[in-house]
């Protein structure tokens, strides 16, 4: 057919968020549905907070950016 489109690459929801102030990394499954603006590091509970120009602490400090980015294709920016 001469309109389909090519299928959409899969959305990753595994992204290792790695602290900017002791370093520690962790794998976390990023939500869905909604941004993560929090994330309290487990090892020296800094509270990270994106950066600015990004929406959420997946896009900021993660492996992956969040879903809806994925999804959209564009790094930085708004997702909600």
């Amino acid at each position: 057919m001469a309109n389909e489109q090519p299928p959409s690459p899969a959305v990753v929801l595994q992204s290792t968020l790695t602290c900017p102030e002791c370093g520690h990394a962790k794998t976390e499954t990023m939500p869905t549905d909604a941004c993560q603006w929090f994330y309290e590091c487990e090892q020296c509970h800094a509270v990270l907070k994106p950066k600015p120009g990004d929406c959420c602490v997946y896009c900021s400090y993660g492996t992956v950016p969040c879903p809806p980015i994925q999804q959209s294709g564009q790094r930085g920016g708004c997702c909600c």
